[in-house]
């Protein structure tokens, strides 16, 4: 006759348990991670705080780096040039880190009908633009022209300075979206903006100070 078959021990059962335990948990994350994946993400819309800064600070930033690219033509000062260089081309990659952001949420790069600055409450409404200074610190047209004209110390001067207000408003905004924005990775930039401006706020303020300004 086959031996009867002997019953696990109080070892083998506890291994069975967590085998049987751990399969279960294993289904069950399988499940949760399918759901996770078929549920549609989250996107702003676009009357949001964070697409009226990606598409605001973008406009923003393209005059900076359109400021910078001047004054670079106008001057041999290696550290004005150098300091140019820096600010182009930091801030031409985080406006296409915005736009890029705007094509993944499917949100048009211009709202037909919105003034700028409306997702901070602001807008230009009272007083209208002034010649092309459509936000906080933009340089006007008859500015940018006043630069392409300079040469030598006097383009490194009014660069800075138009810099420096260029900057003192980009923090403003930065800072709104620090307060305002809902995507964390946007908002993390934007303080990663008030940060690094304010800082290069202090460094223009000690190159006009050389300059005699």
């Amino acid at each position: 006759m086959p031996a009867p078959a002997r019953r696990p021990n109080r070892t083998q059962w506890a291994a069975i348990t967590a085998v049987a335990l751990a399969l279960l948990f294993a289904g069950g994350a399988v499940t949760v991670a399918s759901a996770e994946r078929e549920e549609a993400p989250r996107t702003p819309s676009s009357l949001s705080a964070d697409a009226g800064f990606a598409r605001d600070m973008a406009v923003h930033h393209q005059q900076a780096v359109e400021m910078s690219f001047i004054v670079r033509d106008r001057t041999q000062d290696e550290e004005v040039r150098r300091l140019a260089y820096d600010i182009a081309n930091t801030q031409a990659n985080q406006r296409g880190m915005m736009l890029g952001w705007l094509d993944l949420w499917g949100l048009p790069k211009i709202e037909s009908g919105v003034e700028p600055m409306t997702w901070m409450g602001m807008g230009s409404g009272d007083s209208g633009p002034l010649d092309g200074a459509l936000m906080p610190g933009m340089a006007t047209n008859a500015q940018l022209d006043e630069l392409r004209k300079a040469d030598g110390r006097e383009a490194e001067v009014l660069y800075l300075k138009l810099m420096t207000e260029h900057h003192r408003g980009g923090v403003h905004m930065a800072e709104g979206c620090v307060q305002k924005c809902s995507v964390d990775i946007e908002r993390n930039l934007a303080q990663g903006m008030v940060d690094a401006q304010k800082s290069e706020m202090l460094l223009m303020a000690d190159m006009l100070e050389k300059r005699g300004a």
